[in-house]
């Protein structure tokens, strides 16, 4: 992915992170964090810019989380069930009952550690808009996330980066395995409370999760 990365124009990296993280956040199941934690990499070799890559993948996820709120909420649960039907392996029933039972549990919060977790990711936005969570808690909660979950990857992959660049110059598997060792230490601890958001037990697909209320905001 970084080297498919570097052979284009900085400006196309930086459309590439927005639109792949905006679909993505949409609910569409595409490798957003890849192309995040790529382009983060490609930054510390000076090839792109970090606050450029970090402002385009918290624009990204922040309107393409809004967009997929306005759709959830306009589409309701049938839309949610045609993207099963159409990503079974991904937004099947048993997914979706998990990740509104995280919402009826836990309301907008899932939307903020939902950033870190690859299926609520993709469902927090049109999951929060079909269960009319009030927009202006799921707004704030949804920059924060997006905002945490950009800069905070992008910036400590980059000066991890640059380090081990500086460093380890002639030893360049050696930074790269240094970089994703920090990028997966990034997340440890918020995958970790994200975790809490999980079910304790399993879900039947079958069975209706319980709805959220539209003040629910834990």
């Amino acid at each position: 992915m970084s080297h498919w990365l570097s052979a284009l124009p900085p400006v196309a990296v930086y459309l590439i992170v927005a639109g792949v993280i905006g679909v993505e956040s949409m609910g569409v199941p595409l490798p957003g964090e890849i192309v995040l934690v790529s382009s983060a990499l490609l930054a510390a070799t000076g090839v792109v810019e970090p606050e450029w890559v970090a402002i385009a993948a918290a624009f990204g996820a922040i309107a393409g989380d809004s967009i997929g709120y306005a759709v959830g909420r306009r589409g309701g649960r049938p839309l949610l069930a045609r993207l099963g039907r159409r990503f079974p392996k991904h937004l099947g029933p048993a997914h979706l009952a998990r990740a509104e039972q995280s919402f009826a549990r836990h309301g907008v919060w899932a939307v903020f550690f939902g950033r870190f977790v690859a299926l609520l990711r993709i469902l927090a936005g049109p999951l929060a808009g079909a269960l009319h969570v009030p927009y202006r808690r799921f707004l704030l909660a949804n920059a924060a996330g997006g905002l945490v979950w950009a800069f905070g990857t992008t910036y400590l992959l980059y000066s991890v980066g640059r380090a081990a660049e500086h460093w380890l110059k002639d030893i360049s598997w050696a930074g790269l395995v240094l970089a994703v060792l920090a990028g997966l230490g990034s997340t440890w601890w918020l995958r970790r409370r994200a975790q809490r958001l999980e079910p304790v037990g399993p879900v039947d697909a079958d069975d209706d999760a319980e709805p959220v209320s539209a003040g629910t905001d834990r």
